[in-house]
């Protein structure tokens, strides 16, 4: 059966597939125009699921901040290229923004919730049918609304901060959200890192104690080894939690010198990094071109 360009046209602007995959659909379809959507859209599925395993640690970070609080949502695909696609930074946006209003706990709950007739589920995977490469959902974390201040801070869509204060005003809670995301603290203070984290790290540090000793030729006594341990874990803390860190625009004092000055306290934080933990493809462009030309 013939079809018009107009009907190619329209299911090419609802659907974004290329003019001849919806011109074939259609034909297959009869001129169906809701039927040829759903047959694009089984296609896509199988794409999609051809091109989920191959590694996604490329991407955005959108945020989205409101009346609900403040939320960072990561989205991954395969290649910088596509992390810099507007439909694919749009839909990120359009994401986060539905994830911060319906409360959604994390991406499976936001790729259920409801857009443009589907769902996120359906628009990811129509995503992927279009640029031709592995798309997920990763991860949120948000910050819900309280009593303090909250400020966000969002550097080039690939990393982020979210900071509630208790005390303090938005200058702070800002310069404290930049701080968190050039700093990369893992707790707020002592008293939040975890036990087994503490013992963990006082043993390793003590084997390291222990194996520079061994290569001296004078050892030194236990206790003194003990103080070594000591320092090294009072130096860990410091790098490693918020409280500890030196300010980034002040580091002649660090941040708790900074609240205790402003008599601020940091109610919570929360810090996201496109990709961190994952592992990254390495490949080069020229078999990219390839696969993408063979229809991978």
């Amino acid at each position: 059966m013939s079809v018009t360009a107009g009907q190619v046209k329209e299911l090419r602007e609802r659907t974004g597939v290329g003019m001849m995959e919806c011109k074939r659909a259609l034909q297959d379809c009869g001129g169906d125009l809701e039927a040829a959507i759903l047959r694009l859209r089984e296609s896509g599925q199988l794409k999609a699921e051809r091109k989920a395993g191959r590694a996604a640690a490329e991407g955005v970070l959108a945020l989205a901040a409101g009346g609900g609080g403040a939320l960072l949502l990561e989205v991954n695909c395969e290649t910088d290229f596509v992390g810099k696609d507007e439909s694919f930074r749009a839909f990120a946006q359009d994401a986060a923004d539905a994830a911060l209003a319906a409360g959604a706990a994390d991406a499976a709950a936001l790729a259920a919730l409801p857009r443009d007739g589907g769902t996120f589920e359906d628009a990811r995977l129509g995503l992927v049918q279009r640029l031709g490469e592995n798309i997920r959902l990763r991860r949120l974390a948000r910050l819900p609304a309280g009593d303090g201040v909250t400020a966000e801070y969002l550097h080039g869509g690939r990393i982020g901060a979210l900071v509630r204060l208790e005390g303090g005003d938005a200058e702070l809670a800002r310069d404290l959200a930049m701080h968190v995301a050039a700093s990369a603290p893992q707790w707020r203070d002592e008293d939040d890192v975890p036990a087994d984290a503490l013992e963990r790290e006082r043993a390793v540090l003590r084997a390291r104690a222990e194996r520079e000793n061994a290569a001296q030729a004078k050892p030194k006594p236990p206790e003194i080894l003990e103080k070594m341990v000591a320092g090294r874990l009072r130096k860990f803390l410091a790098e490693r939690t918020l409280a500890g860190q030196k300010f980034v625009k002040d580091p002649e004092r660090t941040v708790a010198q900074l609240l205790q000055s402003r008599q601020a306290r940091v109610d919570a934080f929360v810090r996201l990094e496109v990709g961190e933990g994952l592992e990254r493809r390495e490949e080069d462009f020229a078999e990219e071109v390839r696969r993408q030309a063979e229809g991978g």
